[in-house]
């Protein structure tokens, strides 16, 4: 088979890449479905993009590669093409944008724009044994136990990273990178609740709050929830993005309350009453309980000086804990890291070493925020492929 682009992987990028590229081309995926990350992205109602999404958003070894790409194919051209194909959305906290009724509105969207440009799917099918030669990429394919030889001119990696590994996810993308002498920077799960030992919140698990969480000097303000095995919630997501293995998370209980003063002037009323009573009409009354075993919650509010209210206070401001670990990529929603952006052109995603040979989406050292960021690299990174391809 002769085409002039394969594209391995039928996710976000792969699919929006396949519907702008032009010419003969085919998409391969070892899923029985094209999409399946964001079938179930987003509680089902895949979060395609950010109202607010700008570099500074994505965590890379080099903070300006994305920026390119982002600039050419913004959050709002994919709104307009949404809209464009009928798409009802609708926007939630933080910017975050939403299918009104399913995700599958944004793979079924994905599978008409493919078709109108006359991709091939190959689905339930492994690509295998990629070479170059003469200036032009082989590969075979493999479905239902036939074999069949594929010869193009443009090859696009588009097969995410090794998070949810249930739904799928492999390494291939960096198996690929390396046979071809592309350098892959170290890798590690994202957007990832943080474990404990013992189960050290077991007790309260199941309790939620908001709160303010900072890890590597990068702070999210979000809700936290405790769990069997540790933490989770969007701010406990968020910063473990930026956490490291043996390092500190320092969580604020109270990024909305100036709990001294409230506590101050309670004293004057309540002074009788026992600090952890009035302390939990700020805080879920089953995390007073818990704290009051890590800090000295004892008598009664007239019993507490200002300077100690002050070091409680900060106590809950500055919360210092210590996770064991994450969770890994098995809940993982990205993958940190992938392919060096020092070796890929940030215009088109295309191997400086390598003519003909793109890496595009997750699979790259791009990796966004919670809330419809790395969607929005997917299409971002998918249309400069594109468009390289087409122009060429």
């Amino acid at each position: 088979m002769q085409v002039d682009t394969a594209i391995i992987g039928a996710g976000a990028a792969g699919m929006m890449c396949a519907a702008h590229t032009g010419g003969r081309v085919l998409v391969v995926d070892h899923a029985r479905a094209p999409g399946e990350k964001i079938r179930i992205s987003g509680g089902g109602r895949c979060n395609f993009t950010n109202m607010h999404c700008t570099p500074d958003a994505f965590i890379s070894q080099n903070p300006h590669f994305a920026k390119s790409a982002l600039a050419r194919y913004t959050q709002w051209d994919f709104i307009e093409l949404v809209e464009a194909h009928g798409v009802a959305w609708h926007e939630k906290t933080l910017g975050q944008l939403f299918c009104d009724t399913s995700a599958k509105d944004i793979v079924a969207m994905l599978l008409r724009m493919m078709e109108a440009a006359k991709a091939q799917l190959f689905l339930q099918t492994t690509a295998s044994n990629f070479a170059k030669n003469n200036g032009l990429f082989t590969f075979d394919l493999s479905t239902a136990g036939k074999t069949q030889h594929v010869t193009t001119r443009n090859l696009v990696i588009a097969t995410g990273g090794k998070s949810i590994p249930k739904m799928g996810a492999t390494g291939l993308a960096y198996d690929i990178a390396r046979q071809f002498g592309v350098s892959v920077t170290e890798t590690r799960a994202g957007l990832v609740p943080f474990t404990f030992a013992e189960g050290r919140f077991a007790p309260i698990s199941g309790v939620a709050t908001p709160s303010k969480i900072t890890a590597d000097g990068a702070t999210f303000e979000e809700a936290l929830l405790f769990t069997h095995r540790g933490l989770s919630g969007p701010a406990v997501l968020q910063a473990s993005s930026y956490w490291h293995e043996n390092e500190p998370i320092t969580v604020n209980l109270c990024p909305n309350t100036d709990i001294f003063s409230a506590l101050r002037a309670q004293r004057q009323i309540s002074g009788r009453r026992n600090l952890t009573n009035v302390l939990a009409q700020h805080l879920p009354a089953r995390l007073v309980e818990h704290l009051s075993g890590q800090f000295d919650l004892s008598g009664n509010l007239a019993d507490w000086s200002d300077a100690r209210l002050q070091t409680l206070t900060e106590a809950l401001q500055n919360w210092v804990l210590f996770p064991s670990g994450t969770e890994g990529y098995r809940t993982a929603e990205v993958t940190l890291g992938g392919i060096d952006t020092n070796e890929l052109s940030s215009k088109s995603m295309m191997s400086s070493a390598i003519p003909g040979l793109y890496f595009i989406g997750e699979a790259v050292d791009v990796t966004g925020w919670l809330g419809g960021y790395n969607f929005q690299w997917a299409w971002s990174s998918a249309m400069a492929a594109a468009r390289a391809i087409s122009d060429h």
